[in-house]
This record gives C-alpha cells, sequence and structure tokens, in this order.
C-alpha cells in the first residue's frame, strides 16, 4: 500500500485529509504538532509521531523511515504559539539562515523546498479534498441585501491588499467601514474585534492571497466560524469559491439556514 505522509496542524483539516487518502487506497504516515493538533486524529492514521514547531529533520525522519516519499501540509498553526512555542532544529536553522523573509508565504515555500530536496515532495492537500471546496454562488441562509453585497465587494477589495502583504485573509465590514482585519490572532478573533467595533450586522469575507500557493495556507471554515459570527451578530459569510475549504459543509449550511446567516461562494 502506498503511504502518504501528513504534516498536521490545529482544527478539522487534517482529519479530513486523512480520510479522503484512505478512502484512495494510502496509508497515512502523520507528523502533529504539539499543543495543536487534537490527538483524536492517531485513530485515523497508520502512523502518528509527535514534534514541536521547527522540528523539521525530525520529521523527514519519520517520513524516511515509513518510506514516505509525499506529504501534505493540512492544518494551521496558531501564530501566537508560533512565535512563543518553536523549537527549531538544524534543518529549520539553514532553512531560515536562507531566508530574507520570515511571512508566512515565503518560510513554507522555503520549507517545502527543503523537504523536496531531502526526497519528500510537498502536494495540495486539496488534490485529495477537490469535494470540500467552496462551490459558488449562494450558499446557504437569506439572499444578500444590496447593502451587503456593497460590504462584500469592499472587503474583497481590502482582503486583497491584506493578502498583498502576507497578513492575513479575513476582513470584517459593515456599512463601508472596515471593522477588522485578521493578523496574528487568526479568524475568530478578528470576527469578534469587528463585532466590538460595528455591531451586529456585520460581513466576514475571508479570501486567498494573490499568488496563494495552492499546498498550503488555504483559508478555511466550519461551525466553529458561524458560533463566533452568532456571538456578535454577524451575518454574511463570503468566501472565495473553488480556493476555500468547508469544514463539514452540511453542518456549516444547516447551522446558517439555522442562525440566518447568509453563506456565499464569490468566484
Amino acid at each position: 500500500m502506498e503511504r502518504i505522509g501528513l504534516i498536521a496542524g490545529n482544527g478539522r483539516l487534517p482529519f479530513l485529509f486523512a480520510r479522503a487518502a484512505r478512502e484512495r487506497g494510502l496509508s497515512v504516515v502523520a507528523v502533529a504538532h504539539r499543543n495543536e493538533v487534537d490527538p483524536a486524529l492517531e485513530a485515523e492514521v497508520a502512523e502518528l509521531t509527535w514534534v514541536r514547531l521547527g522540528q523539521v529533520d525530525r520529521i523527514l525522519r519519520a517520513f524516511r523511515k515509513a518510506g514516505v516519499q509525499r506529504a501534505a501540509m493540512a492544518g494551521g498553526i496558531g501564530r501566537v504559539r508560533a512565535l512563543t512555542e518553536a523549537r527549531p532544529d538544524l534543518g529549520a536553522v539553514r532553512i531560515l539562515s536562507r531566508l530574507r523573509s520570515l511571512r508566512d508565504d515565503a518560510l513554507l515555500r522555503a520549507v517545502a523546498d527543503y523537504f523536496e530536496a531531502n526526497g519528500v515532495t510537498i502536494v495540495a492537500p486539496t488534490d485529495y479534498l477537490a469535494q470540500a471546496l467552496c462551490p459558488e454562488g449562494h450558499l446557504a441562509g437569506p439572499r444578500l441585501e444590496p447593502a451587503h453585497e456593497k460590504d462584500v465587494a469592499l472587503g474583497r477589495e481590502v482582503a486583497t491588499l491584506l493578502g498583498q502583504a502576507d497578513v492575513g485573509q479575513t476582513v470584517v465590514v459593515r456599512n463601508g467601514n472596515v471593522l477588522a482585519l485578521e493578523a496574528v490572532e487568526g479568524t475568530d478573533e478578528a470576527i469578534r474585534r469587528g463585532g466590538k467595533y460595528g455591531g451586529a450586522g456585520a460581513v466576514v469575507v475571508k479570501r486567498c492571497k494573490p499568488g496563494q500557493d495552492l499546498r498550503f495556507d488555504l483559508p478555511a471554515v466550519g461551525p466553529r466560524t458561524l458560533e463566533v459570527m452568532k456571538e456578535v451578530g454577524a451575518k454574511v459569510l463570503a468566501l472565495e469559491a473553488g480556493r476555500t475549504v468547508l469544514l463539514d459543509a452540511p453542518s456549516l449550511f444547516e447551522g446558517a439556514e439555522k442562525l440566518g446567516i447568509t453563506v456565499i461562494g464569490v468566484p
């Protein structure tokens, strides 16, 4: 049985990837980052090795031992935790020494290049999860009101600029005012901050960065996103179609209908 590697971070995406790979007849060998990955992932894979953030060579050794030649990165790493808990090994030091920028895209591409130079090709998790990508059009909840349409357009424009700076992927807008931009705090806290300043009725826009490498850091949303939107009374979730991963889409759409939250996939 062919083996595929999984470099796992937080959230449900590692679980979706593991199940999809198994359905294709692949044996999944995972490395999981401590304090990020749900321990329940161990039941979904053939092998699992725990690592600390920055232990690049430890990941490579685990893959080589298991005969892995292809691997995917799935799941996030909390940025605040990345700043405080990283334990870089010699491989990580080699990668960092060659970088002019520590921005997410540059760092992740450098990590992928390092793996490939050492015999492990990094592939896009969505190669196995095409069915989990956001479709285009109205997906759940009430139809968009004209004011919300304008806020979606503004949010997409600002999200493009935010992505060009490689800062974040989420923008919160209400009545033509930008309430919050995602930075190190992540999507949930950006939504909460937007609700704090703008009150109920906000529009949440999430999209890929321009030139996004589809092998890593794709936008992802799930029922948890709706829970946070409910906390602050946000009313619209606008996602980039074909480039946003839906974590448990049926529950997401059902929850949106119950909460009266509009979900749309924007081309």
